[in-house]
């Protein structure tokens, strides 16, 4: 891999050198034929994989009828996938948006026009986790903790931070700060696919409807059924106030949604927020389709590859003193070691296994959902091949 700059790019990527063309599934071909096996879907967008014939077939056909109609007018795709979201979610209307970072932003506002209507304009600060990441734009990069990220932008919005998983911090900061909501992640991505605490979230939930403050639930990357259930929160019996949605819903198309439970769902009036692109009918058919495999199947697929893909990872971690941790659930899942972990990525990009690294010392593992028994056995062994280069003597 390398740090490529191609002729009229802005330098923001760090790029590998190989040219993609086309894919099937869990793996990608470059221009001159090699294979890669896709750990990554996209960071974690692509949840029917590369050239899913559903998927292409649908996208053909709506080419064919209406790619955008803005949302000045109806279309039967978007409010079928609004009432569906909504119906997986316990939620009760959505704004759709065409990115993670836009749906925060969403939610934002949301929160600070809540605070309006009940009569506390002075609460405009937010509390966010230390580890969280929800975005680049202003609003979302202000609860965005890597201070890397967010000091070449500052002044950004009033934000408190709070360790994750430390209950006591988390009710005396919301006590003494009075914000206008609380951000989290139930599976840190960014952060090192570091989970949340059935413990802290309830007491998240708790402590939000005690001080009448929003919780917001960040599930771009853990949502869509990519931790075994729609929501990583519905493992804990959690529901917040909003949802931010994005990646896995397009199947690959740009595409997200800020979803709000029926006490919000009406703060935001005619004018207040809006959207050139969001929601429309080609998105939102990619999204159509991507429910239909999920309700017809794929969800008990990603259960079995996360479940077979946990257990090897937990082999590994047995096996080689380099594996510290194995994080996460369903497709979710990090591999935490002693060393920075960019070394072993780049040892199975040249082994053909397109993977990434968080946190500096964390493999993060987000493959499509339609990957096969076989591939994930086949990565887990790439893995192994890898990890052994690093750490040739046997875990005690």
């Amino acid at each position: 891999m390398a740090n490529t700059i191609e002729p009229g790019v802005m330098a923001t990527y760090a790029r590998a050198d190989e040219v993609f063309v086309d894919g099937a599934g869990a793996v990608v071909r470059t221009a001159d034929g090699r294979e890669f096996l896709d750990f990554l879907s996209g960071i974690a967008v692509s949840a029917l994989g590369h050239n899913h014939p559903r998927l292409t077939a649908a996208l053909h056909d709506q080419l064919d009828k209406v790619v955008h109609l803005s949302n000045l007018f109806r279309h039967q795709h978007t409010e079928s996938v609004a009432t569906r979201l909504c119906q997986h979610t316990g939620m009760a209307a959505a704004f759709f948006t065409n990115s993670g970072a836009e749906s925060v932003e969403c939610a934002i506002k949301i929160a600070r026009k809540a605070m309006q209507v009940r009569g506390s304009a002075h609460r405009t600060s937010f509390v966010a986790l230390e580890g969280a990441f929800h975005g680049r734009s202003m609003g979302a990069l202000s609860l965005t903790h890597n201070e890397a990220h967010r000091a070449p932008f500052a002044p950004l919005l009033e934000v408190h931070w709070v360790a994750p998983n430390d209950v006591g911090a988390l009710q005396s900061t919301i006590r003494e700060r009075q914000p206008a909501a609380l951000f989290l992640e139930p599976i840190q991505g960014e952060g090192g696919v570091r989970e949340l605490s059935r413990e802290f979230l309830q007491a998240a939930r708790a402590i939000c409807t005690e001080t009448d403050t929003l919780l917001v639930h960040d599930e771009i990357q853990s949502g869509c059924g990519r931790t075994g259930s729609f929501l990583a929160a519905q493992h804990h019996e959690v529901t917040p106030d909003l949802v931010t949605l994005a990646k896995s819903i397009g199947a690959g198309l740009p595409m997200g949604a800020c979803l709000a439970s029926d006490a919000y769902k009406d703060t935001l009036q005619t004018g207040e927020h809006g959207t050139t692109f969001g929601g429309g009918p080609l998105v939102c058919r990619a999204a159509s389709v991507f429910l239909d495999e999920l309700d017809n199947g794929l969800q008990e697929q990603v259960i079995a590859r996360g479940e077979q893909l946990h257990a090897g990872l937990q082999m590994l971690k047995n096996e080689f003193t380099i594996v510290k941790e194995v994080r996460g659930r369903g497709l979710m899942l990090g591999l935490q070691l002693d060393r920075p972990a960019q070394e072993v990525q780049q040892a199975l990009h040249k082994k053909g296994l397109l993977i990434t690294c968080t946190k500096g010392d964390v493999l993060r593992i987000v493959p499509p959902f339609v990957i096969t028994e076989e591939q994930v056995a086949d990565g887990l062994q790439r893995l192994r091949e890898a990890l052994a280069a690093f750490s040739p003597l046997p875990a005690k």
